[in-house]
């Protein structure tokens, strides 16, 4: 099935946006379809602000009304525990939230923006979605992820060049506990290397440290920059250590698979 025909047979559904590269395309796509499309944001303690302002950049060209839901996952003990499949209890809380709002908005199909490229096996959050019945256009019209970065830039979408980004939760090592305190460290850890000059990185928790996980090309910066970088990390972590194994960036996980 092609997306087109997706879009032409299911007019009118919410979407579970984050403002990534997968969900920003399936909404734009939505749009010029001209279905009836709404976006919902769940913004909890594990999505950065930088998330939800690119969201409402890519939805408000569009004229589209973002719906943001406030929801504290961290209630959960399931996920607060952070077993190895915490994701499962995560998007199971989250997106039955988004359900009975997208339901009550007269929306009766979910989607979100899975795509041809995510490995689905038996990984948790997918799991969850699945037996949710929310549906994943784009991986179901057989779309990658190489493809929808194509077709996002021909349409003019910034996200088409947006590094993959996974919440901040992604951070801390399974069997450790997840807080709001640590989640918010490792947040302004991260907005401190955006804001000098790093991209596609991870700040990584790593028994009280900071574990930085750079592109190859970015290790000679962060050794120029090495006193600037531990000024301002040293505050909230105990110690500051670079990953000396460059961090694999999507570029290079899609040529290693032949795509």
């Amino acid at each position: 099935m092609k997306l087109n025909e997706f879009l032409k047979q299911n007019p009118r559904f919410a979407l579970a946006f984050s403002g990534g590269t997968d969900s920003s395309y399936l909404l734009y796509a939505a749009k010029a379809a001209g279905c009836d499309v709404r976006p919902y944001l769940v913004k909890s303690p594990f999505q950065p602000q930088f998330e939800l302002d690119d969201a409402r950049r890519v939805a408000e060209p569009l004229g589209l009304t973002l719906t943001v839901v406030g929801f504290d996952i961290l209630q959960d003990p399931d996920v607060r525990k952070n077993p190895p499949d915490r994701c499962y209890f995560c998007k199971r809380a989250l997106f039955t939230r988004l359900r009975e709002l997208s339901r009550s908005d007269g929306c009766e199909l979910l989607c979100d923006g899975t795509n041809a490229s995510d490995d689905a096996g038996d990984r948790p959050g997918i799991k969850a979605l699945r037996e949710l019945g929310v549906r994943s256009p784009l991986r179901e019209c057989g779309l990658t992820k190489p493809e929808i970065r194509r077709l996002s830039r021909e349409a003019g979408l910034f996200t088409g060049d947006k590094p993959a980004y996974a919440c901040l939760a992604t951070r801390i090592p399974a069997g450790t506990e997840i807080t709001a305190p640590l989640l918010q460290k490792i947040e302004r850890a991260e907005e401190s290397l955006f804001a000098m000059g790093f991209f596609d990185f991870r700040v990584r928790y790593f028994n009280g440290a900071a574990k930085l996980q750079l592109p190859g090309e970015q290790f000679q910066i962060a050794m120029e920059r090495r006193a600037e970088i531990v000024s301002a990390l040293e505050s909230n972590f105990d110690a500051v250590l670079l990953d000396l194994s460059p961090r694999k960036t999507e570029d290079k996980i899609w040529n290693s698979s032949g795509l």
